[in-house]
């Protein structure tokens, strides 16, 4: 099971990956940022990263839309927690195979410490989607949603984006050199960021 999920997101990742270097690079970047904190599994760091690898000047617009996709993305998850969860919220959380661990998500929000595991979630390997629409569908308070959402979100792009912008040559040669063990870390984070909900409550 793990090794046939390792081979579909290695080739999702791959996909993404490939519109690095198209015209289209920016809006796709915002579009794997939207659809991925409401629904898809593979996050848009693997298109960042990309496009900054190849074209580090490009780096600081790319984490801005990165970030602006991903803010508008969260109030979509949001708004499926809160208006769509029978019709559309409960679907993703049956392709996730997540509903134990959703009911664990939904008491965090409703205790003191939601605010601070979207938090965690819009920075970490966490997948954010669980966190938009579980915001939504426990009815926290929005505006402090989306400020949350765009400081989290932003935090974690911007931090990428650095990296390629002021590192650019001696992180691509590392890359190039460590290409495949640095392909199989990423899986594994991302395979690990559902996990962590399955165990950390």
């Amino acid at each position: 099971m793990i090794r046939k999920l390792d081979e579909v997101l290695k080739r999702a990742t791959k996909w993404v990956e490939g519109f690095a270097q198209t015209r289209y690079s920016l809006w796709a970047l915002f579009g794997f940022a939207f659809a991925e904190a409401s629904f898809f599994p593979i996050p848009p760091d693997v298109l960042l990263i990309a496009i900054a690898f190849a074209y580090p000047k490009r780096s600081f617009i790319s984490a801005f839309w990165c970030t602006i996709g991903s803010a508008f993305g969260g109030i979509l998850g949001y708004y499926i927690g809160f208006s769509l969860m029978q019709v559309i919220g409960i679907k993703i959380i049956d392709f996730y195979n997540f509903h134990q661990e959703w009911n664990k998500v939904v008491s965090v929000f409703n205790s003191d410490i939601g605010y601070w595991f979207l938090a965690i979630a819009s920075f970490t390997p966490i997948p954010y989607k669980v966190a938009t629409i579980a915001a939504g569908a426990t009815n926290q308070n929005f505006i402090p949603f989306v400020i949350i959402s765009l400081v989290g979100r932003g935090l974690r792009f911007f931090a990428v984006a650095t990296l390629f912008y002021f590192l650019g040559p001696p992180v691509k040669a590392f890359i190039d050199k460590h290409f495949e063990k640095l392909t199989f870390a990423f899986i594994v984070l991302l395979i690990g960021g559902f996990v962590v909900i399955k165990f950390l409550f």
